[in-house]
């Protein structure tokens, strides 16, 4: 019979036999790891190639998510599998785990008269463009022209390879 006790299994007591000598065992505790379905919370530090952070839960509360449940990205998400309290790891996540390839057919160019009157387009500035469905759709100006604006929808990270210092905090 097995129960759990924290983050550890423990098998009921018995026998063992090593070496030709019968003893009695009290229990055995074996490390739970992080499977598929688990709640996990973990502290993370996540950064480019080049080394610059891009996020980091470090001064905020752990990042709390179920594990197999699509809330965090693939590549984020399959490095937690397998980890156990405690342990720290730094992995690598290409693209396609991660926000994807940048799509060239998400550069939009939109004409200035379309912008309200109280918006001053600036590269770099972020907007909403409200698609036909409602949805918001999260886009950055990257070219502003005489006539015209040009917006990128792609995520910033798309096209990234991004690396994560992780360390799970508790398996709940």
């Amino acid at each position: 019979m097995k129960w759990k006790a924290g983050t550890f299994e423990s098998i009921s007591p018995g026998r063992e036999t090593i070496k030709g000598i019968d003893f009695p065992i009290r229990e055995i505790i074996i490390a739970k790891k992080v499977k598929k379905g688990d709640t996990i919370r973990v502290h993370h530090r996540g950064k480019l190639e080049d080394g610059k952070e891009f996020d980091s839960s470090l001064n905020r509360e752990p990042l709390q998510f179920e594990v197999g449940a699509g809330s965090v990205i693939r590549g984020f998400e399959d490095a937690m599998i397998g980890l156990e309290q405690g342990e720290k790891k730094t992995v690598e996540v290409p693209p396609e785990k991660a926000y994807g390839d940048r799509d060239d057919n998400l550069i939009i160019e939109m004409p200035q008269k379309s912008v309200p009157e109280e918006i001053t387009p600036e590269v770099g500035m972020r907007l909403q463009l409200v698609n036909q469905q409602g949805q918001a759709v999260p886009v950055m100006i990257t070219e502003v022209l005489e006539e015209s604006i040009r917006l990128d929808a792609n995520h910033p990270l798309a096209g990234k390879t991004l690396v994560f210092d992780i360390e799970l905090m508790e398996i709940i």
